[in-house]
């Protein structure tokens, strides 16, 4: 493998830009983290994934040409109902808000239930590969990308995925440190309320790509 120090940056900071935004697989490792539920075997699990799609668009989706018409819309009908059924159960936990951790005095608050290893591994990849956007940022945009360093492009892909784990591994311990912080229900529902129109918004706008 070809490697230049400056196309690994170049790798890792588009990957990073991609990611940044507070997308479904990011407000899920936050919520995980200030649930204090299986929050590293979700960062592990979201990493691997981001992993996975980076390595798929570099060597695969680049050099194909990208997605097909038919896989792209079986893809983006999974997500809206995906991010649809999502949006719904945070809206309902907008009404009735819940508080990942209880006081030893709270007596009228609701709890979420305990999620099982297996339920969040499921959940980590379901956030990672339902999403359109994550295929279309992680594997098409930087397998695409990627072409343009030639002989480089492995090394590109490589600082794609570094910057796709170092940015959930910061963002893992941000929701681990508010989460040792954070038992406010306004807070719990103001969060749940973002996160609804958030995948509602995302599924109606790929909706509209569809027409």
């Amino acid at each position: 493998m070809t490697f230049a120090f400056p196309t690994f940056t170049a790798g890792m900071v588009l990957s990073m830009s991609l990611i940044m935004a507070i997308g479904p697989q990011n407000a899920h490792v936050l919520r995980m983290g200030l649930q204090r539920q299986h929050l590293w075997l979700t960062v592990a699990v979201c990493a691997l994934a981001d992993i996975v799609l980076i390595s798929l668009g570099v060597f695969g989706l680049a050099q194909l040409g990208g997605l097909s018409d038919k896989l792209l819309g079986a893809l983006i009908g999974a997500g809206v109902l995906f991010l649809g059924v999502y949006g719904w159960q945070a809206f309902q936990r907008f009404l009735k808000p819940q508080t990942p951790v209880a006081p030893a005095h709270a007596t009228g608050a609701a709890h979420p239930a305990p999620v099982t290893q297996r339920q969040a591994i499921l959940s980590a990849l379901a956030f990672s590969w339902l999403n359109p956007h994550a295929w279309l940022d992680t594997a098409v945009l930087i397998g695409t990308a990627s072409l343009a360093y030639g002989p480089g492009s492995k090394a590109f892909g490589l600082g794609a995925a570094t910057g796709s784990v170092v940015w959930i591994l910061v963002l893992g311990a941000a929701a681990f440190w508010l989460g040792r912080r954070l038992n406010s229900l306004h807070i719990w529902r103001v969060l749940d309320g973002a996160v609804a129109l958030m995948m509602w918004g995302t599924a109606a706008w790929l909706l509209m790509g569809l027409l």
